[in-house]
């Protein structure tokens, strides 16, 4: 009888300093939200900033520091490169870390090695290598406006450094990437676009016996450039479609409008929802239709 009762105090108590820690977390949370000096994505958001700070109880930093080196990439939290390396450096389990280059600086192999000698024994540990050669061939230095193209030197360092720290330290990452990093991932939104009454294709009719079928060879390239628009974010196809199409964004939101899609104002197409988005992508040549027959 006396093991229940202590066994139920001891619950309440643990119960009680929970409670006490979420509304602390809060308080702190929304005390950072009111700030104008913590970035853009946690201005106004408690959520996030209750996140951050917990990232950095996790961590053992100060929360306000954790706060100004996370950014949010694609929804997701991210370390910036900076940060990271000033964690491995104050972990106390390495040495400073350091960086080996090699190969001509411009040239494919161009490398980068990171590197740091262990306090426990002393022993030199090497993180993966990096090189131009595998920047390009992975796609983060093909990228319009990437970093890679106007500062290679220091994006090499920066992520020989994140693979360094995912590779002896996973526990001051906590899985999570550069904020570098983040944004040379290619993201393809896979959501089903929603199905809209306005863009309902009409039946195929039959193509005339005397025009002769589209070559292999031509319909493998459409297939093929579609392929590679469909990797992209869908803001980057939908700009695509339109500059191609030799139409302006105003003419094809007004086609949008005017079938009941898209608001009832005017506004730049960077803040298009992706809903939008991906019906302006997904309906493409029969808006660009609408759209030219608007503008006449």
């Amino acid at each position: 009888m006396s093991t229940e009762i202590i066994t139920s105090t001891n619950t309440d108590i643990e119960i009680q300093r929970e409670a006490a820690a979420f509304d602390m977390l809060q308080r702190q949370a929304k005390m950072f939200s009111a700030s104008t000096l913590v970035p853009k994505d946690f201005q106004g958001n408690i959520a996030n900033c209750a996140i951050a700070i917990n990232i950095a109880k996790r961590l053992g930093t100060d929360p306000f520091m954790t706060i100004q080196n996370v950014d949010v990439i694609h929804g997701r939290p991210s370390f910036r490169a900076t940060f990271l390396i000033a964690m491995v450096n104050s972990s106390g389990r390495f040495e400073p870390l350091q960086f080996k280059m090699e190969g001509a600086e411009g040239s494919p192999d161009r490398s980068c090695i990171a590197w740091a000698k262990s306090k426990d024994d002393g022993s030199v540990l090497e993180g993966p290598k990096i090189t131009l050669a595998m920047a390009k061939a992975e796609g983060w230095s093909t990228k319009s406006g990437s970093k890679w193209i106007t500062m290679p030197e220091l994006m090499l360092r920066y992520r020989s450094a994140a693979f360094f720290a995912r590779l002896y330290a996973p526990d001051i990452t906590l899985g999570m990437m550069t904020a570098d990093e983040a944004q040379d991932v290619a993201v393809r939104d896979v959501t089903p676009a929603r199905a809209s009454k306005l863009f309902v294709e009409k039946p195929k009719q039959e193509e005339p016996k005397d025009i002769p079928p589209p070559t292999f060879f031509k319909a493998e390239i459409v297939r093929q450039d579609e392929e590679e628009l469909s990797a992209k974010p869908l803001l980057e196809q939908a700009i695509f479609r339109i500059d191609r199409a030799g139409i302006k964004w105003s003419a094809v939101l007004e086609a949008l409008q005017a079938n009941g899609e898209g608001g009832d104002s005017y506004y730049p197409i960077e803040e298009a929802s992706e809903e939008l988005l991906r019906i302006v992508n997904t309906s493409f040549p029969k808006l660009a239709e609408l759209a030219k027959k608007g503008s006449k």
